[in-house]
């Protein structure tokens, strides 16, 4: 079960449930994937709204091995979308806003 605290987001894929969460080093990992210097230029890169399949496929595995997945990126791209890319576009962008900011949990959680 995800802990949304944690920032940490469920995904079914086939007949998975998956955690998504994105660590520090997670978000080091994507900017050097992003060739991006900072977390405020991965902010805006994510914020466009344009991504590729390439770079779902990148967030996507890097936010699995943030989960605990000890997945490569082969594996990753060999997972199954029988329901479409939707739920898999909308885990991805709540995992973001829950990771950048604009929901409504307190930055200090006592």
């Amino acid at each position: 079960m995800p802990n949304r605290r944690r920032g940490e987001v469920g995904l079914q894929l086939g007949e998975t449930r998956y955690t998504l969460c994105l660590t520090l080093g997670a978000l080091a990992e994507l900017e050097e994937a992003f060739g991006v210097q900072d977390l405020m230029a991965l902010g805006e890169r994510f914020g466009s709204g344009r991504l590729s399949s390439r770079d779902l496929l990148t967030l996507l595995g890097v936010a699995l091995r943030g989960g605990g997945q000890a997945m490569s990126d082969a594996e990753v791209a060999k997972l199954p979308l029988h329901d479409g890319i939707e739920p898999l576009a909308a885990a991805l962008a709540d995992l973001l806003v829950t990771t950048f900011g604009g929901s409504d949990a307190s930055p200090n959680p006592r």
